[in-house]
């Protein structure tokens, strides 16, 4: 099994995203403690809303123009097992997913 990193991008930042009314804020948490439960034991990690992004060099930091708005953790046999966890998955509504393997260290 593999693990896979999954990055809710969206032109709106998660923050504003999630400014909305305590019933509509409920309900979507019902769509995503839905999918979650979908995913079972499939998901190590649902993951965190993200925001305040910065860029960082060698040369400094700087605002970035990151879309990444969240993430979480999934575990599939391969990429497309990985990406059919993902049909219906709520955040489609409003962005995309990108979906990235995370490797093993070897020797690690």
């Amino acid at each position: 099994m593999s693990k896979f990193v999954l990055l809710y991008m969206s032109d709106t930042p998660a923050a504003e995203q999630m400014q909305q009314s305590e019933e509509e804020g409920a309900a979507d948490m019902q769509e995503w403690t839905a999918w979650a439960a979908s995913a079972g034991g499939a998901l190590l990690d649902f993951g965190l809303p993200l925001g305040n992004a910065r860029s960082v060099s060698a040369s400094g930091s700087g605002e970035s123009s990151s879309t990444v708005g969240g993430y979480s953790i999934i575990e599939a046999a391969d990429a497309d097992a990985a990406a059919a966890l993902l049909a219906g998955h709520p955040h489609l509504k409003n962005g995309t997913i990108e979906l990235l393997e995370a490797f093993e260290i070897p020797g690690m």
